[in-house]
């Protein structure tokens, strides 16, 4: 189920699980019904607030601990000498519901759904008054797994999840047996689990088969549908008037009367209930309540009907850069990131180019944000070099939101960014949804939602043209996420995006830089839907070499691009769509393949080592004459 915040989501879902009662109308339940609710907040459910987390699992199986308990009893009875028919029969009776009900595997799938979800073994023994508010809306996700309700409501149940953790639970969901109602703004997540999607609007609930991008080109065609249908019945009904008004008073003025009765009652229906409703003859629905208009009367109703829309008020961003930078946006040496007694990774050579996005993804706690605050000179790099290119103007968007004022009021920030008259300034506030007295708020007031509006809106006045985005989509609902991915994928400049939107990651990014285990930051050549399959594929211990990986410090044949279709290919710089095709990837890839074979042929002549330089200096002319001789 998706939809703007504040429609009423989660209402519906306390409504479902019985929470709440309904206003009017029934809820029928089958019989044997059995519910688990996961709430968006931790709520104190736990069997045993002074339980560890292995203890609370273990709860779930209570009845199996029972039975394993009474086994034991009867096998100790049983070598004792006690082997009378009740006490085999028992036993075997026993023995059968254990194995049937998985008591042979609950504690495996225990470990498994705490692992799962990020536990690690250590923290097993770790009591529940320990634990953050993430950690037991986590927990109580294990548990309900666990339980196998037949109907497992969940809202925003990837919240406190890494990447692995979620991947995990998609895994886990789509072999579900039971049905499942999810609640999530999580549009990568919906695409892998459901099959169906409720769209939530004010006053009505859609419905739609197919996953969440079937959901969205459904109602786009659906939209168009009813844009069409309404048009025609506008212009139709705009006929009607013109008739009437020409025949009122003449000869034909009975059936003008009786045309202006049905032209009201049409004319209510489109207000009410919209084009498709009136084709379903909801008209009868109106029986006589309806008084008739006058002519002057409908032509003020029909002049103010209001065509349909796709949804509901959303964002109205415009990035724009007021600079066009240079080609090169950012070049590094060797980096360390980190603090002088903690240092977090290093990295290899990387470089940006215009209009290029690399998604930065890693483990919470890995140094995404440090790496965003060194590239702002806010940390100095432990060591190597860092380079921006020219007239590169850098904007950041943090993800808490540090650079917002709490004590000052939403206009004065955007006024202190944006130097105009109050009155320009509120009609600007007005496209992030700040409207009336909103815009008079004490930036400490604010929602997280209403926060990162406000953070959108000073970053889009900087016109900078080198975007870090630290978790842009976070407190955005689904439709303003849209909105921005949109304005994201037309932005002319450089974007460096951390987030954990992986659906916003796989439409924007070029380049998929990974924080791993080893220390290093790895960078993938490709969208993120790429990179998860090679990740997937790769088998324990390869090389990280993909698209001629940046980190690589030596010349291997087998890493050598493609080149031979090169010659050819004339591709312009990308105007609208951010993601790269084939050519513009092997371009890439035959750049850093030349920048590579001059440090070679520089080293090689350092060394003396002719051999090498004349076998590299021929490779050097081969790759440039098939790049076109850039």
């Amino acid at each position: 189920m998706v939809g703007p915040n504040g429609v009423g989501k989660t209402t519906l879902l306390l409504i479902l699980s019985g929470l709440l009662k309904p206003d009017e109308g029934e809820i029928a339940r089958q019989a044997d019904l059995t519910l688990g609710y996961l709430r968006q907040e931790a709520v104190l459910t736990f069997a045993g607030q002074e339980n560890t987390l292995y203890q609370e699992m273990l709860s779930v199986f209570a009845h199996l601990a029972e039975q394993e308990k009474r086994l034991q009893e009867l096998e100790a009875a049983m070598s004792g000498g006690e082997l009378g028919e009740a006490v085999l029969e028992e036993y075997g009776r026993l023995q059968h519901a254990y194995e049937a009900d998985g008591g042979y595997e609950y504690h495996i799938n225990i470990k498994r759904v705490l692992l799962g979800l990020g536990f690690d073994e250590e923290s097993w023994e770790t009591p529940l008054s320990h634990l953050s508010g993430g950690q037991k809306t986590r927990l109580l996700l294990g548990r309900l797994l666990l339980e196998k309700p037949s109907l497992l409501i969940l809202d925003e149940p990837t919240n406190h999840l890494d990447e692995a953790a979620v991947r995990w639970l998609e895994t886990t969901l789509k072999g579900w047996a039971g049905a499942l109602l999810i609640v999530s703004h999580d549009r990568y997540f919906l695409d892998k689990v459901v099959n169906r999607v409720w769209e939530m609007l004010p006053g009505q609930l859609r419905s739609y088969k197919g996953n969440y991008s079937g959901y969205v080109a459904q109602r786009q065609a659906d939209f168009e549908r009813e844009l069409a249908m309404w048009t025609a019945e506008k212009e139709r009904l705009d006929k009607e008037l013109d008739f009437i008004r020409k025949n009122i008073a003449g000869g034909n003025s009975d059936m003008a009367k009786g045309r202006l009765k049905r032209l009201t009652r049409d004319i209510t229906l489109l207000e009410e209930v919209g084009v498709q409703e009136m084709q379903s003859k909801s008209w009868l629905e109106l029986g006589g309540r309806v008084r008739t208009l006058s002519a002057n009367e409908a032509a003020v109703r029909l002049r103010d009907l209001t065509a349909p829309t796709t949804s509901y008020p959303t964002l109205n961003i415009k990035l724009k850069s007021q600079l066009r930078s240079g080609r090169l946006v950012l070049r590094t040496g060797r980096l360390t990131i980190g603090y002088p007694d903690t240092p977090l990774f290093q990295t290899g050579r990387i470089q940006l180019e215009r209009r290029d996005c690399a998604a930065l993804i890693g483990p919470n706690g890995s140094g995404k944000s440090t790496l965003l605050r060194t590239l702002l000179g806010q940390i100095p790099p432990l060591s190597g070099e860092l380079e921006l290119g020219e007239n590169v103007q850098v904007g950041y968007f943090a993800q808490g939101h540090e650079q917002l004022n709490p004590a000052k009021r939403v206009l004065d920030e955007v006024l202190a960014v944006r130097p105009t008259s109050e009155q320009e300034a509120r009609r600007y506030l007005a496209q992030y949804l700040f409207k009336a007295q909103d815009v008079f708020k004490r930036v400490g007031d604010l929602s997280g939602g209403e926060r990162g509006r406000l953070a959108l809106a000073l970053l889009a006045a900087t016109g900078a043209n080198f975007l870090l985005l630290d978790e842009p989509t976070n407190h955005l609902d689904i439709p303003s996420q849209e909105v921005l991915q949109a304005v994201l994928e037309k932005f002319d400049g450089t974007i460096l995006l951390v987030s954990h939107d992986r659906y916003l990651v796989n439409q924007l990014a070029t380049q998929i830089w990974s924080l791993e285990a080893d220390g290093q930051l790895h960078v993938f050549e490709g969208t993120y839907e790429e990179f998860v399959a090679w990740r997937d594929e790769k088998p324990s211990g390869e090389p990280e070499v993909k698209f001629g990986n940046l980190m690589s410090d030596y010349i291997d044949e087998k890493a050598k691009p493609d080149l031979s279709w090169l010659a050819d290919v004339v591709e312009p710089e990308p105007k609208v769509k951010r993601g790269r095709g084939a050519a513009e990837i092997a371009r890439r890839d035959a750049e850093i393949w030349l920048a590579k074979l001059e440090e070679e042929m520089a080293a090689a002549r350092l060394a003396k080592d002719w051999d090498q330089l004349a076998w590299l200096e021929e490779e050097y002319e081969e790759a440039l004459a098939k790049l076109g001789g850039e």
